[in-house]
């Protein structure tokens, strides 16, 4: 039986102390009831002897001391999953919100999920097609990677999201592909921009939404990924899918801890942040990956804006540490109308090699990239040299070189949101691009390749 307390004795914030507690477990669910007879949702964060400190998710306005009482379920917050999910738009708790009929879950899970026996981990190696050339060719996404998007305020991460939201897929026949989507923060405008998107395009009949908006409560930030993750675990691991998950903005996720932290007068650590941000961070990273003797793989996709640019800032610093990789934005290329302005410089993937190749891309995709990256880099110090002192100061391999790299921003990265490339176009158009430079300054790639790509393409021109 359910006991009721009526032992409020302080309210702080998103915060609520109970006394006189028997029982109680950590992250416990808790309902509390209101004078009004109104209901809201907590769990509980912290216990000591017999009192318990209960995190509110619907804001602590209008709670009264003396008449509220609070009843500590005896469970976790549980999200009920089904098949069903896909196609659906949900808060930040799992409600529905698209004036669809409610879930009728097949099970009901621990949003905070079970950890993975990382003996049991199955390496990430098959090949994700997200339709943009600067991941595909030049920094892969991986089945069961967790590579983030690195963005600055008022850049179009949400138009990336979107377009990698729709074009993603997995290679091979009779695969099943999902997309989890995950939203934190964001304004109403943005919110009706994914669903308009995603319905347009007809990507919401493989992908699932969890909106976060600004004005809700921020304590609903912390769980809405934890929600997005349990139903792709489900998915992934139940029903044989391969699913992605995008996240956005983890920022909003991190200063909705920040805000807790403050709550809980806690010693703040780096910049504000609580000390305990790069644990709470790899506890939402790590349920990424595959699983020996499972078919299904989550892969992740967090995008979070660095605070006035500076990617040295605890949120992307920690998220780096995790990740394998990061995707950045530059406000450079957004400048010059580049769509999408990936800067393809300081971006990595650290498990691009495992995931191409013969029988996963193509055989030359890995000496192309190679090569790419290195024309690219001494283009753009070409250029800047070119400034200075004048074209007629270059010889001519860097006067190709810099060229190259014009060629390269032009047509290679600003390629449209609506573009989606399959991986043989874009090696195909590495090749055109690299056809700028001299033969003899393709250290990079084998010959066998230079002869077979490169004479297919002369005699196509002819």
């Amino acid at each position: 039986m359910l006991k009721e307390y009526r032992t409020v004795t302080e309210v702080v914030g998103p915060l609520m102390v109970v006394e006189g507690i028997e029982g109680v477990k950590y992250e416990e669910l808790v309902e509390i009831e209101m004078k009004t007879g109104e209901h809201r949702r907590g769990r509980v964060l912290e216990i000591t002897d017999d009192k318990a400190m209960v995190q509110l998710f619907e804001g602590s306005a209008g709670i009264n001391l003396e008449s509220t009482s609070v009843r500590f379920l005896g469970k976790p917050l549980e999200l009920g999953v089904s098949e069903d999910m896909i196609g659906r738009v949900f808060d930040g708790l799992g409600s529905p919100i698209d004036d669809g009929p409610a879930i009728m879950p097949d099970q009901r899970i621990d949003i905070n999920g079970t950890p993975i026996n990382p003996v049991s981990r199955d390496y990430p190696d098959e090949f994700i097609q997200t339709g943009i050339s600067t991941i595909d060719g030049l920094n892969t996404l991986v089945r069961g990677q967790k590579l983030p998007i690195f963005s600055g305020s008022g850049l179009p991460h949400n138009n990336v999201a979107a377009q990698i939201a729709r074009q993603a897929t997995v290679l091979g026949e009779g695969e099943k592909f999902a997309v989890v989507f995950a939203a934190m923060g964001i304004t109403f405008e943005e919110a009706q921009f994914f669903i308009d998107d995603f319905t347009e395009t007809g990507a919401i009949d493989r992908a699932v939404l969890f909106m976060n908006l600004a004005d809700d409560p921020a304590i609903e930030r912390i769980s809405t990924p934890r929600m997005a993750l349990t139903c792709a675990e489900y998915l992934a691991f139940e029903k044989d899918m391969h699913v992605l998950v995008i996240m956005t903005d983890m920022t909003n996720y991190a200063e909705a801890l920040r805000e807790v932290s403050a709550a809980r007068k806690e010693v703040p650590g780096r910049r504000g942040y609580p000390g305990y941000l790069y644990t709470d961070l790899a506890s939402l990273y790590e349920r990424a990956g595959r699983i020996r003797g499972r078919k299904g793989s989550i892969t992740q996709i967090p995008i979070l804006t660095m605070p006035e640019d500076d990617i040295t800032h605890p949120i992307p610093d920690l998220t780096g540490y995790i990740t394998e990789g990061q995707i950045i934005l530059s406000r450079d290329l957004y400048r010059q109308g580049m769509e999408p302005p990936i800067f393809i410089v300081p971006s990595l993937s650290r498990l691009k090699d495992k995931g191409i190749g013969k029988g996963k891309t193509r055989e030359d995709h890995a000496d192309t990239m190679n090569q790419i990256y290195a024309g690219y880099t001494a283009g753009r110090e070409a250029r800047e040299l070119a400034v200075i002192l004048g074209d007629s100061a270059l010889s001519e391999a860097d006067r190709a070189f810099a060229k190259f790299a014009e060629a390269f921003d032009k047509e290679y990265v600003d390629q449209g949101y609506y573009t989606n490339r399959d991986i043989k176009d874009t090696l195909d158009l590495g090749w055109k691009l690299l056809r700028i430079i001299p033969r003899t300054e393709l250290k990079r790639i084998r010959d066998e390749y230079i002869n077979k790509y490169m004479g297919e393409e002369t005699e196509e021109e002819d």
